[in-house]
C-alpha cells in the first residue's frame, strides 16, 4: 500500500524522495510526488491536490444559494461517481446531513459557480480543512461553472483531484498533461476524456 510506504516529508518542507513505482501504472500522479510539496495546503488556489483522509468518501451537493447544483448536474455527479470511482477501492457515500466544521467533516462538497475561478478554469478543487496527516484533507470543495460546464469528464477530473490525483506535469515521471491519454480524465482540459483510466485506478487502489 502506497499510503504505508511512501516517504512523507516533514511539514513545511519539500518532499525530496519518493518511493519508486511498485505497480504497473504509467506514472505516479498521486499526491505527493517528487514535483510537489510533501504536505497538504488549504485555501482556494493553493498547492497541489491533497489526498482524502480515508477510503470512505462522504460527499454532498445540495448546498443552497448561488452554489446549488441543478438536478441535471447532480445526476452528472452521481453518474461519474458510479461509473469511475465506485469500481475503485474507494467507497463513496452520499451525506444527507453534512458536517462543515470540527472532526469528521464531509469529505467533498460539490458546488456550481464561477466565484474565485480563474477565467481559464472550468472548475477547481481545494482543501478547506487539513486532515490529521500532512498529506490529507478533511474537507475539499469542488466548484465547476454552470451553463453546460458541469460535464461527466469535469466531475471525473475534479473528483480525481479531491482524492489526490494530479496533472501529468507534476507526476513522476512527468507526462504531457495536455496530450497523454494515459492520464484519462485527469488530462487538461478534461472534456472528451470521460474515463478515469487504468493509471489513475491503480494509483487510487495502491493508496487507499
Amino acid at each position: 500500500m502506497k499510503r504505508l510506504t511512501a516517504v512523507v516529508a516533514l511539514a513545511l518542507a519539500p518532499l525530496l524522495v519518493v518511493a519508486g513505482l511498485a505497480w504497473a501504472a504509467a506514472t505516479d500522479n498521486m499526491f505527493p510526488t517528487s514535483h510537489t510539496l510533501g504536505y497538504c495546503q488549504t485555501g482556494m488556489g493553493h498547492g497541489a491536490p491533497c489526498q482524502t483522509d480515508n477510503k470512505d468518501v462522504y460527499f454532498y451537493m445540495d448546498s443552497g444559494g448561488e452554489n446549488m447544483l441543478e438536478a441535471v448536474d447532480k445526476q452528472t455527479v452521481n453518474n461519474a461517481i458510479d461509473g469511475e470511482y465506485r469500481p475503485t477501492d474507494l467507497a463513496f457515500h452520499y451525506d444527507s446531513t453534512p458536517v462543515f466544521s470540527g472532526s469528521g467533516e464531509t469529505d467533498i462538497i460539490y458546488q456550481e459557480g464561477s466565484a474565485g475561478l480563474p477565467d481559464s478554469a472550468a472548475g477547481m478543487t481545494w482543501c478547506d480543512a487539513a486532515g490529521g496527516d500532512v498529506r490529507d484533507c478533511d474537507q475539499q470543495y469542488i466548484r465547476i461553472r454552470g451553463n453546460g460546464y458541469y460535464t461527466y469528464a469535469r466531475v471525473c477530473h475534479e473528483t480525481g483531484h479531491a482524492v489526490g490525483l494530479q496533472h501529468g506535469d507534476i507526476a513522476s515521471p512527468q507526462l504531457n498533461k495536455h496530450t497523454d491519454t494515459r492520464l484519462g480524465c485527469l488530462l487538461t482540459p478534461s472534456d472528451g476524456h470521460n474515463a478515469l483510466g487504468a493509471n489513475n485506478r491503480e494509483n487510487i487502489n495502491a493508496t487507499y
